[in-house]
């Protein structure tokens, strides 16, 4: 045994013990993270290429072509005060763009009617190159550091030896975790299942930075609001109801709306806050299990989008569409938000493994602009995208090969003062915004809420049924005190059965019925 090793602890693939599984090294417990990470990058590098060749998470997916319009202004103000960004500049200026929806936990052909985040990525082919928005329909997520991702999605994934989801496997990792009870609260609401892709929001999710000429900075969040097709859910019996005539119901009404003229319309809003600590907030912001109060951070319109061209061929651009937190352009930046920079080196490390080395030479993903690197060679290399001297793939050089660009505006130089650590955020309020968005639904949501949570959880192990109780009471005691009841009730009703379920109740049910309904036939 190693060092403070036993028994059932956990290793990495070296064999060295793993002392704390929760926590990135930061600089200051909010602060970037560093390369030398080891137990990080082992983790989400082995976690990116778990699946060939289909996506570990956001397999199931649809996407069409559009544009992008920018109003030139930052609600009022003009943007350039703001963000150098050419995105954003000139009223008016429209800007080639590609979407991709998705849902995450569920395989390629999984069912569109999943209780499931939606993928919301948004691929600009802007003047100074791609930038790529990554997102979901939900403004928040489950975790706020990215060590814990595999573990989240193994836990939310089929069962290794039955190849079944069994929600006990989710809620025994999320008793554990209890920065996810807000999310939850939205998953298990109406919320987790948006009746089709057109009429969902989506977010950026993270924080991100804009920045000026001066180089000054601001902290953003990003969010598309529907225009004209409005937002619509489903309650989980409407959803078994249209599960049971059509798993493909959500690419179907997008390619046919498109195909028709009937053009979705999203807005982008940004809030924004300038770019410090905020110790007035009772949260770090830079938490993406939060969501920024819109009283205080106002939804800021700074241009629409608008998708009216379906793809021509599904595989060459929507499975081969390549997307990364990383791909940003001039006035754009990166925040603190370890999230973000966990998902910065897993999304572009996931698409060079899934895609190829050379992902960015498929037309889909190719930029619409210009492009000379000293890049070379590699699986699937279609052209040499060189400089004037093919000789030359390096620099420096004074044989014609390519130079440096000029640096327009002043650089960003975030300043940073403090220890290189693995702790968690200081404000963490896990339960204050899960409480205020319970109490925010109405009551029919609320009552979806309560019934679809006591599904899930009547199956689990006593012991999570009781902690994931005392996360929603802490949250809400209306709230505890419903799912409580709920699953008493419940409990009562199986009797023993629930120690033996290897699914949901419902799978359980299904398989039984098939089981007892099937009709008997005659060998031929």
């Amino acid at each position: 045994m190693g060092t403070g090793e036993a028994e059932g602890t956990l290793t990495n693939r070296q064999g060295h013990p793993v002392t704390d599984n929760q926590n990135i090294r930061t600089v200051g417990n909010r602060g970037p993270s560093t390369l030398e990470n080891y137990d990080f990058i082992e983790k989400i590098s082995h976690f990116d290429r778990e699946r060939i060749p289909e996506r570990v998470v956001h397999a199931r997916g649809a996407g069409a072509h559009g544009y992008f319009e920018t109003y030139g202004k930052v609600g009022d103000e003009d943007v350039s005060k703001y963000t150098r960004a050419k995105v954003f500049h000139g009223a008016g200026k429209q800007t080639p763009v590609f979407v991709r929806f998705s849902t995450v936990a569920g395989a390629k052909e999984s069912p569109e009617t999943a209780r499931d985040p939606r993928g919301f990525a948004v691929k600009f082919y802007t003047e100074d190159g791609n930038w790529d928005l990554v997102g979901n329909n939900l403004k928040i997520f489950f975790i706020r550091d990215p060590l814990k991702f595999p573990d989240m999605i193994h836990a939310f994934k089929p069962d290794p030896v039955t190849n079944i989801q069994n929600p006990e496997r989710m809620f025994d990792f999320v008793s554990q975790s209890p920065e996810a009870i807000h999310m939850i609260t939205f998953l298990f609401s109406p919320w987790g299942i948006p009746a089709n892709y057109r009429q969902m929001q989506g977010s950026g999710v993270n924080t991100y930075k804009w920045v000026n000429q001066e180089g000054e900075a601001i902290l953003v969040k990003y969010h598309w609001e529907p225009i004209k097709q409005g937002i619509k859910n489903l309650t989980q019996k409407e959803a078994n109801e249209i599960q049971g005539m059509n798993t493909s119901h959500a690419t179907q009404d997008l390619y046919e709306a498109i195909e028709k003229g009937d053009y979705p319309e999203w807005e982008l809003c940004i809030q924004m806050m300038s770019d410090d600590e905020h110790p007035e907030l009772d949260f770090d912001p830079l938490d993406d299990t939060k969501l920024w109060p819109t009283d205080q951070f106002p939804f800021l319109p700074v241009g629409k989008m608008v998708l009216n061209k379906n793809p021509e061929n599904f595989f060459a651009e929507v499975e081969q569409a390549a997307f990364g937190t990383g791909v940003l352009v001039d006035g754009l930046d990166f925040s603190d938000d370890k999230m973000l920079q966990g998902r910065t080196f897993s999304y572009s490390d996931t698409q060079r493994y899934r895609v190829g080395a050379n992902y960015l030479q498929v037309p889909i993903n190719k930029p619409k602009k210009r492009v000379a690197t000293n890049q070379r060679d590699g699986q699937n290399a279609h052209y040499v995208d060189s400089g004037q001297n093919p000789h030359v793939n390096y620099e420096p050089s004074i044989l014609g090969g390519l130079k440096e660009s000029e640096q327009v505006g002043k650089v960003h130089e975030p300043a940073y003062n403090g220890k290189l650590v693995r702790e968690a955020i200081e404000r963490k309020n896990e339960y204050g915004q899960a409480g205020d968005t319970y109490r925010s639904f109405e009551d029919w949501e609320r009552d979806e809420l309560i019934s679809n949570l006591v599904d899930a959880l009547k199956v689990s192990h006593p012991e999570i049924q009781k902690q994931m109780i005392e996360h929603f009471t802490k949250a809400d005691e209306e709230y505890g005190r419903r799912v409580a009841e709920g699953l008493e009730k419940a409990n009562k009703e199986m009797g023993n059965e629930s120690k033996h379920n290897t699914g949901s109740a419902a799978s359980d049910e299904a398989a039984e019925n098939a089981k007892e309904k099937g009709h008997e036939a005659d060998p031929y």
